[in-house]
């Protein structure tokens, strides 16, 4: 599934520090805005105790985990609507994703500079969301400007749909009000899709903290932070963005102690990287066996067949049916003769919603 998350927020905030750790890619991250110009993109593991699991129990030669993209996007400034900072340059790399992970400064440090001189999570929040409801009012009215004679001219029933919706967009919009605090049946949704509205997008806050505060998992920002967010209804997690950095170059077992040091159970970015698995729409499924443990990625929904189809387009073509554990059970049972004997062992057929932990054979001929 390509399906991809950019991370955005104003210069400084720790973004690339942030990127580097999840990617472990050595990004330019300097102390002065527009360090990073153009979009890095990287894969991440999405971190799954499951396959863990999975590969004691199977002994495979190969364990492929499931992955998705991050994008980092260079900080936006005030103003980037109308093209300051390069910004035109850089929303157009945010209509590109699919989901929004906004860092948000919620630290002092006199070091370290900040693009409007004081900390203000809020004030920081507001800032990118006014300009990308900007950029969204700009292709709302343009497109407004080219349907509304024809709509109602013509009367045409799919251009007045069209131009209800974007005149009621319009109206949220001119209130400071983004789209995604909006409700949309799924006609709508279709309408909006091709136009990759900027504030349409799901989101995620980060609440980059202090080394001293990422303890406590919270202080007097990011609380202010969170109350915000239930506007968007939007998840907030909490991460020292330069722990994270110092975390990602240490081992497994390393890194589990310096968290247990920290009386943390599991890191920011593991969280981040979870969460914002699950606001992609995407869960996951296996296939298992000695030679391979694998997860796939498939979005929320999907049928049996489409789920095939993800491992070769031969199997969606030709499918016949799916052999279907869950991983509950396997965990449960732990071996396939158990859950066979138990009666757990589920043959499913083309209008099967694939289910988040199944574990699959399917069968199929071409």
């Amino acid at each position: 599934m390509s399906l991809t998350a950019g991370i955005v927020g104003l210069p400084n905030v720790g973004k690339s520090t942030l990127f580097n750790a999840i990617t472990k890619k050595n990004i330019l991250a300097a102390n002065y805005p527009f360090a990073t110009i153009d979009p890095n993109v990287g894969v991440v593991t999405v971190p799954d105790k499951r396959i863990d699991y999975l590969s004691e129990l199977y002994k495979p030669e190969r364990l492929i985990p499931t992955t998705f993209e991050f994008t980092d996007i260079a900080g936006l400034v005030k103003g980037a609507s109308q093209g300051e900072g390069l910004g035109n340059k850089f929303l157009s790399h945010i209509r590109e994703v699919d989901a929004i992970v906004e860092v948000v400064r919620c630290f002092n440090d006199d070091n370290i500079i900040h693009v409007e001189n004081t900390v203000d999570p809020i004030r920081d929040i507001e800032i990118i969301n006014v300009e990308l409801m900007l950029a969204d009012l700009e292709v709302v009215t343009n497109r407004i400007g080219r349907i509304e004679k024809k709509a109602q001219t013509s009367k045409d029933k799919e251009s007045l749909k069209e131009l209800d919706v974007m005149v009621r967009i319009k109206a949220s919009l001119e209130e400071n009000i983004p789209i995604r605090r909006l409700e949309f049946d799924e006609e709508e949704r279709k309408i909006l899709r091709p136009f990759n509205l900027l504030t349409a997008k799901p989101i995620i806050y980060l609440a980059n903290v202090s080394e001293e505060d990422v303890v406590l998992g919270t202080n007097e920002y990011v609380e202010k932070v969170k109350e915000y967010a239930k506007l968007d209804n939007a998840e907030v997690i909490v991460a020292c963005a330069k722990i994270e950095s110092e975390l990602s170059e240490l081992s497994e077992l390393d890194k589990k102690e310096f968290l247990n040091d920290l009386g943390i159970h599991e890191s920011g970015l593991d969280k981040l990287i979870k969460a914002t698995y699950s606001l992609l729409g995407l869960a996951t499924y296996f296939t298992v066996g000695v030679e391979e443990v694998r997860a796939w990625t498939f979005k929320k929904g999907m049928k049996a067949p489409e789920c095939a189809g993800i491992i070769h387009s031969d199997f969606e073509r030709g499918f016949i049916r799916a052999e279907i554990m869950s991983y509950a059970d396997l965990e449960n049972y732990q071996s396939e003769k158990n859950i066979r004997e138990a009666g757990k062992m589920r043959l499913e057929g083309k209008e099967y919603i694939m289910q988040d932990g199944d574990i699959c054979h399917f069968r199929f001929n071409v």
